[in-house]
């Protein structure tokens, strides 16, 4: 049987959800900020259908692919592996009175997704917050 395992990760700055895109579309500077990256290639436009692959520190390296792409709004990578199958949706939610929501949602369904989906997000908070302090600076 295939487990399912869903979580999100989220965190208030007061940066504009233009800045937040702007960094986001930025795939190659996404290691400046995010420790779990060592390297990553993106191969064509910041757009739904392209993939990107990213080599986390000491691991091989993992193809994915952006499957939707709002601008200012959100994107959705999705990563599989065998028949497991990680979806990540990166939102910017604003709030009002110059505050914007940064949103991290996983979807990890297959087998072990219960052990995998947490193993992913392990480092979002930590993301999150280098994100933020980007954003801000």
């Amino acid at each position: 049987m295939d487990d399912v395992w869903r979580h999100e990760y989220a965190i208030e700055t007061s940066a504009a959800a233009e800045t937040i895109w702007r960094i986001f579309r930025d795939v190659p500077g996404w290691k400046n900020w995010n420790a779990g990256i060592e390297e990553i290639a993106i191969d064509g436009p910041f757009a739904a259908g392209t993939w990107f692959t990213m080599k986390p520190p000491g691991e091989e390296a993992l193809r994915s692919q952006l499957i939707e792409v709002r601008e200012n709004s959100c994107f959705v990578d999705e990563t599989r592996v065998g028949d497991l199958v990680i979806k990540v949706a990166h939102r910017i939610e604003p709030l009002g009175s110059a505050r914007t929501r940064i949103v991290y949602a996983v979807d990890a369904s297959g087998p072990q997704a219960a052990e995998i989906g947490p193993a992913v997000a392990s480092d979002f908070p930590e993301v999150l917050a280098s994100l933020v302090k980007l954003a801000e600076a």
